[in-house]
């Protein structure tokens, strides 16, 4: 869609602008201007030129004595000292010489035309260039040098823009939008049967996951005016100047009804109000007023509200109640099926060859969002241009998933011969004991190669198939493997390295959360111990019970993470055999894919 451009600045910036260059003019660049050099000399100096006949004129003043020389027109300066025979050397010189008149003036008359008279006038050609700008953009708005506009980006109707159809693995959101569409095309539809639309609808899901452009999309398929504002737009130093720009932004949606006003990330104005002392009661104020705006026009007046967040939990109920945003339309990652389906739009967007298996890439990009999705398919049509090819393959999106994961390969970080083997071994280890295992997932890939990220190897595994679920065995088989790592370092050498720290924090992670969070505790039963918030921002999880409570589930979740690494030593220990070919085996290959390792496991 065409975006339509407002003035960037508004005409308060330019004044601004004006009233500096008066004070630096006034302060700096007049006295400057008017400054002469002028040469410090001492009194005999003065007497001496004086008696010499090199003086051309003398100003006497109170405290201070200005001469100036006859053939260097040279100005000098010297301090005034008590000379009775002065002035009758200085007419026996035959120089002219004055004394200073202090003139009266009036300082109202200096203040009036320094400062107040050009303020004035730089008030009226401010007030005339606003006059002229209200008339060319039609008049609307009659705020002062634009304070308290919106500046909300409009979209005009253009048969450019985002469809559905460019908006993949949504099929739910856009079913549920769907709808708005066909409301905005055919309202009598609605209003024969006396059906309202919602005034409201609610993006929430995680970044990345195309909120913005399922909104777009809406209006592109409705063929209507689209009005899009960020929700930190509104936040302005100036009390009353958020909510100015609220009532505005409405005012120009109902000018333009039908129309699309879109508020990505309303949270920033949206939060929920605790009553305690806020240092920002502007906000609080720009809610009032987002408030009694979205309350006060009817739902069938043409104009439809969709705003998107990241944290649905921390909005005022206010606002989120029927009658404001009466839908809520999740936008999740995208499952299996959605994720080939992005991979396919943005592969449409460059070269790639025709025997690429979406299928199979879309697994291992299992948990990645649309934003993701896309950053992939870019990074192997980069990879491919790196590579001297035509056209991005299958091997080009499988390694750019790994960059998007693990970051590139650190092509200058050079491994000891010990460290080496101390990696292959921990590799070995978590795959051995994931395959060793039921219900694991399939090893894809396993390298020692390091990454950017930090790390020094990793362990690819990727489901067959969409998982929602996971039962208690499944996630102890997960943290039997996320301590395979560090069981096989302690069988092969009998010490322990740093390289398992993040598999004990993940370990730790899932142990907690079956004691205190899905209710798999022998102790607890069904009683949930943690509280988990921002569920679409990593999911921050706190305890809310007693310490003696917190002591019992951390001495549960150490006993739960100590059984599955006893499992994992067992495994490789009674596959001592094949942990130590395999060791061998990645120490030379340094990457091996997971037919290569199951070959050599079933041998």
């Amino acid at each position: 869609m065409n975006e339509v451009k407002t003035p960037k600045r508004p005409l308060l910036y330019y004044s601004i602008c004006m009233i500096l260059l008066l004070l630096l003019f006034n302060f700096i660049l007049l006295p400057q201007m008017s400054k002469q050099e002028v040469k410090e000399v001492d009194y005999g100096t003065f007497m001496t030129m004086t008696e010499n006949g090199k003086l051309d004129s003398v100003q006497i003043q109170d405290n201070q004595i200005f001469f100036k020389d006859k053939k260097s027109d040279t100005i000098y300066r010297t301090g005034v000292i008590e000379d009775p025979d002065l002035v009758s050397r200085l007419h026996t010189a035959n120089v002219k010489f004055t004394k200073e008149i202090q003139k009266e003036t009036n300082p109202m008359l200096g203040i009036l035309l320094s400062w107040i008279l050009p303020i004035f006038i730089f008030f009226f050609i401010g007030s005339y260039m606003s006059k002229k700008l209200m008339n060319r953009q039609g008049g609307s708005n009659s705020m002062m040098f634009g304070m308290g506009k919106s500046n909300a980006k409009i979209y005009v109707k253009s048969s450019g823009g985002i469809k559905f159809d460019d908006v993949a693995g949504e099929d739910e959101a856009k079913e549920n939008l769907s709808e708005i569409v066909d409301y905005l095309h055919n309202p009598d539809k609605y209003r024969k049967i006396g059906a309202a639309m919602p005034k409201g609808v609610l993006l929430v899901g995680p970044p990345g996951t195309g909120k913005t452009m399922l909104a777009k999309a809406v209006a592109g398929e409705a063929n209507v005016p689209f009005f899009s504002m960020s929700g930190s737009e509104f936040v302005e130093m100036f009390v009353g100047m958020g909510a100015a720009k609220v009532r505005d932004l409405f005012k120009q949606a109902k000018e333009k009804a039908p129309c699309i006003v879109f508020i990505d990330e309303i949270d920033a104005i949206g939060k929920k109000r605790d009553g305690h002392f806020s240092t920002n009661d502007e906000r609080e104020q720009t809610l009032n007023q987002l408030l009694t705006e979205m309350d006060g026009f009817e739902g069938n007046n043409g104009v439809i509200i969709l705003a998107a967040t990241n944290r649905p939990e921390s909005l005022d109920p206010a606002l989120t109640r029927p009658g404001r945003f009466d839908r809520r339309v999740p936008v999740e990652l995208p499952d299996l099926a959605g994720r080939e389906a992005i991979m396919r739009v943005h592969a449409k967007k460059i070269k790639i060859d025709k025997d690429v298996d979406f299928t199979q890439v879309a697994r291992m990009a299992s948990g990645a969002s649309g934003a993701e999705l896309a950053n992939i398919v870019n990074e192997a049509a980069l990879r491919a241009i790196r590579e001297g090819r035509q056209m991005a393959t299958q091997a080009d999106l499988e390694e750019s998933i790994e960059v998007v994961i693990a970051g590139y390969q650190k092509k200058n970080a050079i491994l000891t011969d010990k460290e080496k083997w101390t990696v292959a071994y921990h590799e070995i280890g978590h795959a051995l004991v994931a395959a060793k295992q039921t219900d694991s997932a399939p090893v894809q890939k396993i390298t020692i190669i390091p990454r950017t990220s930090g790390a020094l190897g990793y362990t690819m595994q990727v489901e067959q198939e969409n998982r929602y679920l996971m039962t208690k065995t499944e996630l102890e088989n997960q943290i039997a493997t996320l301590t395979g790592g560090r069981a096989a370092e302690e069988i092969a050498f009998g010490e322990i390295s740093t390289g398992a720290s993040n598999d004990i924090e993940r370990a730790t992670k899932l142990a907690r959360g079956m004691v205190a969070q899905y209710g798999m505790s022998k102790d607890f039963d069904m009683v949930a111990m943690q509280n988990v918030t921002n569920q679409y921002l990593g999911g921050d999880a706190s305890l809310d019970c007693s310490e003696e409570t917190q002591t019992k589930i951390d001495s549960e979740t150490i006993e739960i993470v100590r059984t599955q690494h006893e499992k994992a030593k067992q495994i490789l220990t009674d596959n001592r055999a094949k942990l130590d070919e395999l060791a061998k085996f990645l120490y030379e290959k340094e990457t091996i894919t997971g037919e290569e390792f199951m070959n050599i496991l079933e041998a």
